[in-house]
């Protein structure tokens, strides 16, 4: 029998090509390399395709969101129909995530979110995590295509598995309770984070990022699509994880057909959020690379789109000054910030620390179009900001017309609402 061939799918800004590459040749397999804009032709003979993990277009708008709309995506997902494995690790994860590969096959039902904790004295934002952590299979060994470890290769506690994780999106949550259902139904909550003994918990200690259920990977209803988080690429510990691919494509990964899950589309509501008694609106002085990369996204469903986008901060009880001499918020070097109060904005001069009137260009360019803010949740940047406080990024559209603005497709490019709520700002 021909070794079963993975290409292993990188984007630009991705960065574990080498180890997977190195741990599907250690495992039986052979890899093959395929950058995004490859032909192809290349991926004729492939058994399955391996999503690897890094910063794909530096995470801009979000982990995943660019490359999940990738047209290589829709191409890896009639493959994946066809019953080929697709599998995604870290970033990989989040653009099979973003993509609505998983869960359910198609639609965007769940977010890898920023890792946030709840704490008794209320949501802690992580940042940026890079540890070791102890997954196990929630899942029996042939659910799907990475889940049946051989407890006799896995140590001494069986089918626990010591990986380590570094990413700043990897909290699995969905606000859909019809897919939460779903999954537990279809056991595909495929992997947990567990303790060294094998014992799951949401303890922060065992599930660094806050995710629902403790949930390290989530499978599709046929198995042969599976993102995790954690990287058993990066360990010889990993090696378990693809020997089951293996496994799994030698038994039946070549015959067996996926079909689509049939869970039906959540609804997406735009809702509109008024004016606050101050709001400051920031901007980059050099080129916005997110802001360009993120209008690129959208206009592969609205050509015409123009975008500006803003860091957002609004307050009913802070001081401008205090607040804008804060660097994490407003580096006045590379950024200029507006300041909106009712009706009326103005510039902020950094050097008088006093506001400055606009001239008639610069308020009819700010008042343009339609502005989209975008806050994620639970709403841990507006700590500190008094009640009524609120922290995000907005999106000021031009270009379209206000009712092609509500396509759902083009809406979930600003924002996954899974893990964050999107209005007009009035």
């Amino acid at each position: 029998m021909r070794k079963p061939v993975i290409a292993v799918v990188s984007f630009p800004g991705n960065n574990c090509e080498v180890e997977s590459l190195r741990a599907i040749e250690n495992s039986g397999m052979t890899p093959l390399y395929f950058r995004w804009n490859d032909d192809r032709a290349k991926l004729k003979d492939v058994d399955g395709y391996f999503l690897v993990g890094g910063f794909s277009y530096e995470d801009r708008g979000r982990s995943g969101m660019v490359a999940a709309r990738d047209p290589l995506l829709e191409y890896i997902g009639r493959e994946a129909e066809e019953g080929k494995v697709v599998i995604g690790n870290c970033n990989g994860a989040q653009i099979l995530v973003e993509s609505g590969l998983v869960p359910l096959d198609h639609g965007l039902k769940m977010s890898l979110a920023r890792n946030v904790i709840e704490t008794g004295a209320g949501f802690e934002a992580l940042g940026f995590l890079s540890e070791w952590v102890w997954i196990t299979p929630a899942c029996p060994k042939d659910r799907c295509a990475t889940s049946g470890w051989d407890g006799t290769t896995c140590g001494e506690h069986g089918r626990s598995m010591h990986l380590p994780i570094a990413h700043g999106e990897g909290r699995f949550t969905t606000k859909d309770k019809d897919v939460i259902a779903e999954l537990k139904k279809n056991g595909q909550l495929a992997f947990a984070y567990c303790d060294a003994e094998g014992s799951v918990s949401d303890d922060p200690i065992v599930t660094p990022n806050g995710s629902m259920f403790s949930a390290a990977g989530i499978c599709n209803p046929a198995g042969n699509v599976v993102a995790l988080m954690p990287h058993p690429e990066r360990t010889p510990n990993g090696k378990p994880y693809f020997d089951s691919l293996r496994t799994w494509i030698e038994s039946n990964g070549r015959t067996k057909k996926a079909g689509k899950g049939s869970a039906a589309m959540s609804s997406l509501v735009l809702g509109s959020t008024e004016p606050g008694e101050l709001e400051v609106f920031i901007d980059t002085i050099i080129v916005n690379n997110e802001e360009r990369t993120v209008e690129q996204a959208a206009k592969k469903y609205a050509p015409t789109l123009r975008l500006k986008q803003w860091k957002y901060v609004r307050t009913s009880s802070g001081n401008l000054r205090e607040l804008l001499a804060d660097i994490t918020l407003f580096n006045a070097n590379k950024e200029r910030a507006f300041v909106r109060k009712g009706n009326a904005v103005a510039r902020w001069n950094n050097d008088t620390k006093a506001e400055q009137p606009l001239t008639e260009d610069q308020y009819s360019a700010f008042v343009s179009g339609m502005k989209l803010l975008r806050r994620d949740l639970p709403d841990t940047g507006s700590t500190g900001l008094g009640k009524g406080g609120m922290s995000g990024v907005c999106y000021q559209v031009d270009g379209i017309a206000d009712e092609d603005l509500r396509s759902r497709q083009l809406l979930e490019v600003f924002a996954n609402p899974h893990a964050s709520e999107l209005t007009v700002l009035r």
